[in-house]
């Protein structure tokens, strides 16, 4: 394999006009090969870059567009964390949404990849229809990739979370601006409702549902929909 700091994926005439970009970064190169074979076996998917740390991450990300990174946590040289920060520092979401590969046993990486900005987590031993799913989804940024893992790996972070959102705190003083329906939603927001499902729960049409999500996210200053359940988490909204 050359040694270059990042790989670009090669055989792109294969795969739609307008597929969703895919930039995997793993120390690994078995783990970036699996990763590639499943991603590319998808006609909207396709994998435009490798790397292996997260240095090599940001020079890929100078040379190529993604939309969706794919990013494990502890690599040498820079770590996923480190790389998550930077690639999404003064984004203001225009830049790519990044899913971060997590165990369990990583409380504190796990908490550091939330304030990082991530927009969802994955566990590297999920099966590989969720991994595909969740690209689509935070790709299409209107949902919660994987609301139970999310949801469970929160519950697992919960107490660390808790201090930041003490009363008198930014996100409090967001949360209590938000008006009794915008509450409404954002509570059904952090229990892992998608927008259908929000819908039906309170008897409202989607579009209504998607402009009450629209105008959240604004007052919490939350980049996605995962920044609102870590919000909802930190200010005691929902509980583990």
């Amino acid at each position: 394999m050359p040694d270059s700091p990042w790989t670009a994926a090669s055989d792109p005439s294969a795969q739609p006009a307008e597929p969703i970009r895919v930039l995997l970064v793993d120390d690994q190169q078995l783990v970036r090969g699996g990763f590639r074979m499943l991603i590319n076996s998808q006609p909207d998917l396709r994998v435009v870059a490798e790397a292996g740390n997260g240095r090599e991450a940001l020079a890929a990300l100078a040379a190529v567009s993604a939309d969706v990174v794919l990013m494990d946590v502890r690599m040498p040289g820079m770590d996923g964390i480190e790389a998550t920060a930077r690639i999404l520092d003064g984004s203001s979401g225009g830049g790519p949404k990044v899913v971060v590969l997590t165990t369990f046993d990583l409380d504190e990486y796990a908490l550091s990849a939330i304030h990082a900005g991530a927009s969802g987590f994955l566990l590297k031993d999920a099966p590989p229809e969720e991994l595909l799913e969740a690209i689509r989804t935070v790709y299409r940024g209107d949902a919660v990739i994987a609301p139970s893992t999310t949801r469970r790996l929160l519950e697992h972070v919960a107490p660390l979370l808790r201090p930041a959102g003490a009363p008198g705190s930014r996100h409090a003083d967001a949360v209590a601006s938000l008006t009794p329906r915008e509450h409404e939603v954002f509570t059904l927001i952090a229990q892992g409702l998608s927008n259908p499902e929000i819908a039906a729960k309170l008897y409202l049409s989607e579009a209504t549902v998607k402009t009450h999500v629209g105008h959240i996210l604004a007052k919490l200053e939350a980049r996605d929909r995962v920044q609102a359940v870590v919000i909802a988490y930190e200010t005691g909204i929902v509980a583990p």
